[in-house]
């Protein structure tokens, strides 16, 4: 009798299997290109309680706090195999590195944190972490948060929502948070509040407020204020299901995701940020979602007809294009080069 576990890595087997059919040729090694990773999914089997597929009043395993539903099934973050199969996936995709979502000493993001950073690593993926806005979280706290990260090797931070403090609050620390090579991302727009705060590069997150067409003058202005830019691109937006937001940027096939490329490489970005790998409640994801159905009442929203492609061979239609894409843009890599040193 095959048991759900074993379901779950022939379903990934598969996709894999799909992913290496339709992918180009390895990247020239150039630019990152990172995507933002949650690791705060739990399971009543693993963990002893639902966690995040249950927010906003929703009750698993049919009815989610998604509108898409995960192509392998709902799973655990804290199952090793789980981990290790998302791995091959960002790895196959050309992502260069992972931003692993952290909230926190003590929070089960934090205690999920070694099992990626060992799965990523063993793949060849840079890991970075994204400082979210936990509770009681204070500029002097993030010191003490990077300290602490950095003893896992991590150099890379992105800080989301920075200026909910005095940037002068964050420039008196900036001694402090940049020992042993640290690079803090700052999200925001505002580049000039991002570098008198004595941050080293800025991005955007927010893929419905941030569209393609401001990534030209984030990066021109983040550039001449000797800043890294790190413009975030995403296939699109819909959290009704995930947060009651009524608000929806449509994937349109997959279009979205190529126009905010398309713009994000023209921009002369330094980085690309992808929102995201899993941050399903927002459906702004691009691991493998299961063809339309109806569960618990409610149709899920699919991949169908994303570049041409339907059923089985759509579920991983998003890592394939993030692929090409990140392919596309490694090359752009030395002719960047060469205009900056012009």
């Amino acid at each position: 009798m095959v048991d759900d576990r074993d379901l779950f890595a022939m379903r990934r087997l598969f996709i894999g299997f799909l992913l290496v059919l339709f992918l180009p040729a390895t990247a020239q090694a150039g630019v990152r290109v990172s995507a933002f990773y949650y690791p705060w999914y739990g399971l009543a089997s693993t963990d002893g309680v639902y966690e995040h597929w249950n927010q906003h009043g929703h009750t698993p395993p049919n009815d989610i706090a998604s509108s898409y539903y995960p192509a392998s099934g709902l799973y655990s973050s804290s199952d090793r195999l789980v981990i290790a199969q998302q791995m091959d996936e960002i790895k196959a995709a050309g992502i260069d590195e992972i931003a692993v979502s952290w909230w926190g000493r003590g929070s089960p993001e934090d205690a999920r944190l070694p099992a990626v950073v060992s799965a990523a690593r063993a793949k060849g993926i840079a890991v970075a972490v994204h400082l979210e806005p936990y509770a009681g979280r204070t500029v002097a706290g993030t010191v003490t948060d990077v300290a602490y990260l950095r003893t896992y090797g991590i150099t890379t931070f992105y800080v989301y929502r920075p200026l909910d403090f005095p940037v002068a609050d964050w420039a008196a620390e900036k001694g402090a948070l940049h020992t042993g090579g640290v690079t803090l991302f700052a999200q925001t727009a505002l580049v000039g509040a991002a570098a008198a705060a004595g941050f080293d590069g800025v991005y955007t997150y927010d893929i419905v407020t941030y569209g393609g067409d401001k990534f030209r003058r984030l990066c021109t202005e983040a550039h001449a204020l000797h800043l890294l830019c790190a413009p975030s691109v995403g296939p699109g937006y819909d959290a009704r299901r995930g947060s009651g937001d009524p608000q929806v940027k449509p994937r349109r096939n997959g279009a979205t995701y190529d126009a905010m490329w398309r713009a994000a490489i023209a921009s002369g970005a330094d980085r690309v940020t992808i929102t995201s790998f899993n941050e399903w409640h927002e459906g702004t994801q691009i691991e493998p979602a299961a063809p339309a159905q109806r569960r618990g009442g409610y149709r899920y929203l699919s991949y169908d007809g994303a570049w041409g492609l339907h059923g089985v061979a759509a579920e991983p239609a998003y890592l394939t294009r993030t692929r090409y894409w990140s392919d596309v843009f490694h090359r752009t890599l030395p002719v960047q080069e060469k205009t900056k040193a012009s």
